[in-house]
């Protein structure tokens, strides 16, 4: 399916590159429907390895929405094509970040939580790159807005982020206290962050710096781990850490 900046109100300005996003795949929950997670892959990765190990965890009551990323080139890979939420670049603190990208993905997963039914709470969670638009969300949602100015309506509850980094890292602050609505929305959502020291891929002080970003610009109700060792990919007792916090922030029921 296409989405372009212009189906969010943005005009012609911004709308037109398209982004072709890949299948969806959807692990239905085994128990009381109580929340949805759409769950976001790394760099060329997909939606279907994603809903594998989500399958798995011992969480019946929620249901896993796992969408695939455009394929588009990607600068780090020397523009070689790749699925991938976003075009990024080497990280870095001045790096460029490609906000038309991260709109569009932001855009792409509030329509899949838009026809939730109003009963069930509704959150965003993924894996590195996955990760990183996750947060990119989670500020949208804070500002009621996306960077192209248009509203964000999706009222988020829980956002994970586990081997990721914070896009926008340099401005957010600014533009979280500049409005008491956005302070309050964003002192109110829970974030689970979670990094390993030995991440060669996305440096653990990538992640710590985006947890303090964060949490100077208001979200306070954030959850930093770190975990000694661990390179980019995740591992038992992490996934354990994710059930127990989804469990505890969503007031799930039975999930063990």
């Amino acid at each position: 399916m296409s989405y372009t900046h212009s189906h969010m109100g943005s005009g012609s300005r911004t709308g037109r590159r398209a982004f072709e996003f890949g299948k969806t795949h959807v692990v239905r929950p085994r128990g009381k429907h109580q929340a949805t997670i759409v769950w976001l892959h790394g760099l060329g990765d997909n939606g279907s390895s994603s809903s594998q190990l989500l399958e798995t965890l011992p969480l019946p009551n929620i249901k896993w929405i796992c969408p695939t990323a455009p394929t588009r080139p990607v600068a780090i890979l020397g523009g070689f094509p790749c699925a991938a939420w976003f075009d990024a670049g080497e990280l870095s603190e001045d790096g460029p970040d490609d906000w038309e990208g991260l709109d569009a993905s932001a855009a792409h997963i509030a329509n899949l939580l838009s026809t939730e039914p109003a009963d069930v709470k509704v959150g965003i969670g993924g894996f590195s790159m996955g990760a990183a638009t996750a947060l990119y969300s989670a500020t949208c949602a804070a500002m009621g807005r996306y960077g192209n100015g248009s509203p964000y309506y999706v009222n988020l509850r829980a956002i994970v982020g586990l081997s990721g980094w914070l896009p926008g890292s340099r401005s957010l602050r600014n533009k979280i206290e500049v409005s008491h609505e956005a302070t309050r929305r964003a002192a109110s959502l829970p974030i689970l962050l979670c990094h390993g020291t030995s991440d060669d891929v996305v440096p653990y002080k990538y992640g710590e710096k985006s947890a303090q970003c964060l949490s100077s610009a208001g979200f306070r109700y954030l959850t930093f781990k770190s975990y000694d060792g661990l390179g980019h990919y995740t591992v038992p007792r992490e996934m354990d850490e994710v059930c127990n916090w989804l469990t505890s922030r969503l007031g799930l029921e039975g999930s063990r």
